[in-house]
């Protein structure tokens, strides 16, 4: 059966993928109703439901998971004896950081320099516009010839753990003989890649208090213990002077043998400014892929404007610690905590909370449905064979159905390529790997089938 068709009714939808993708990006469904209300969420959920049932999805529910977010699900049921595959993407995104930072506004889809711009376009709010596309392309050419389920989470960017929770409560929901987790992306835009390993992450808050109450710098700064510099004193210790992740306990020296990421194209891609130099030791992927990382993503201090001449009586940060293949995150939590108390200086009284935590997770390449996704990738890019790579973010779900489901194959695809920015200002997504990759899911659920068929 010739994909040209295929390609021709993908090319034909990608408006309509273009209208629905602006229409999700509206929501402001970061999922944390500190930051923006929870009816964002709850009306990118309701949308989400509603496109399911468009296509004929069945037992379509919105599904309350532990942590208080919502997450979709529905069933499209196939041919009598078909396997079954779970596409997943999630429709919580990011908090937009500096608003006035990005070129068009965060939750409007604008279409620049051939890209489309907006928060969650690639991550993943574009990967479910993807698996529609799939869906719809095959539709529209003799049926999907596979039974169907999509779980679209609602929490995965606060890693609060609340649809793997669900997931165990109700082990049967899931089951699938192979899941497609649309939430990676390609090594670069036009070179076709499965991801083979995810970092597994655990985020800690660390609250130092020293002081009853604030105290005047010049009356008591130099002896008194200011907080905010003990919290610079701790948070120095996470780091050697190269840059290299020291957590007391914890290795730093893997090495990735796969798919490498050459210094001047990482440099590139990170936009790392002239004359500042990469941290750690080991090669790009080394450090990216099969080593911890751990960065200081909020800390509570003073602003500059309005900074008053005063000792910080507390101060708290965030932490979080990405945790290679290999490495137990619960262990890894541990090893943590104790470096972060142990280091604590001047006796000052810490507290560590911990608000997220997920598995580290390895791929089979090997297994069979690699061989369908191998071959879709050859078609929907010609010329060019599927790569394998790491990815240093974490999908905590992935260990989760791993555990539940261990005869399913599990597949990682998606639009968060190196240009995509994704978790910064500007995020964007490629209309051409939308498409691209579209056409690869729908013709992977075609090879699969009929791998199946005895």
């Amino acid at each position: 059966m010739t994909a040209r068709p295929i390609f021709e009714t993908v090319a034909a939808l990608m408006p309509r993928a273009e209208q629905e993708l602006a229409e999700l990006v509206a929501f402001r469904s970061v999922a944390d109703p500190a930051q923006f209300p929870k009816s964002e969420c709850e009306g990118a959920a309701r949308w989400v439901a509603d496109a399911l049932r468009a296509e004929d999805f069945q037992d379509v529910a919105l599904l309350d998971t532990p942590d208080g977010t919502q997450s979709v699900y529905g069933f499209l049921p196939g041919p009598a004896g078909a396997p079954t595959v779970l596409l997943y993407a999630h429709y919580d995104v990011q908090p937009p950081l500096d608003e006035s930072a990005w070129l068009s506004p965060p939750f409007e889809l604008t279409n620049r320099d051939g890209r489309w711009f907006g928060r969650g376009a690639a991550d993943c709010k574009g990967g479910f516009i993807m698996h529609l596309l799939a869906l719809r392309a095959l539709k529209a050419n003799g049926g999907v010839p596979v039974s169907v389920k999509v779980i679209v989470e609602g929490s995965e960017e606060q890693g609060t753990g609340g649809l793997e929770r669900y997931a165990e409560a109700h082990p049967g929901l899931l089951t699938a003989d192979t899941i497609v987790i649309g939430d990676t992306g390609n090594f670069r835009v036009g070179l076709p890649t499965v991801t083979a390993t995810l970092r597994g992450m655990t985020m800690l808050r660390v609250t130092l208090d020293t002081l009853e109450g604030n105290l005047h710098s010049g009356q008591f700064g130099g002896a008194a213990p200011d907080a905010l510099a003990a919290m610079i004193e701790l948070l120095s210790s996470l780091r050697a002077a190269d840059g290299t992740t020291t957590v007391d306990g914890l290795t730093t020296d893997a090495e990735w043998d796969g798919l490498q990421y050459p210094e001047a194209e990482f440099r590139k891609d990170a936009k790392v400014l002239d004359g500042v130099e990469l941290i750690g030791t080991g090669t790009v992927a080394d450090r990216i892929w099969a080593r911890p990382a751990v960065t200081v993503i909020g800390i509570d201090c003073p602003p500059v404007v309005g900074a008053t001449p005063s000792l910080q009586a507390s101060a708290r940060a965030q932490i979080s610690l990405r945790i290679p293949p290999g490495r137990d995150a619960v262990e890894a939590t541990e090893l943590l905590t104790a470096h972060l108390e142990s280091h604590t200086p001047w006796g000052a009284r810490i507290t560590v909370e911990q608000i997220g935590q997920g598995q580290p997770f390895r791929a089979d390449i090997t297994s069979p449905a690699y061989t369908s996704m191998a071959d879709a990738m050859r078609v929907a890019y010609p010329g060019e064979e599927m790569q394998s790579s790491g990815m240093g973010g974490s999908i905590p779900l992935c260990n989760t159905l791993a555990g539940l489901y261990p005869a399913a194959e599990i597949l990682l695809i998606g639009l968060s390529e190196p240009e995509a920015q994704i978790h910064a200002v500007n995020e964007s997504v490629s209309p051409e790997e939308l498409e691209r990759l579209s056409v690869t899911e729908a013709l992977f659920l075609r090879n699969y089938a009929e791998s199946k068929k005895v």
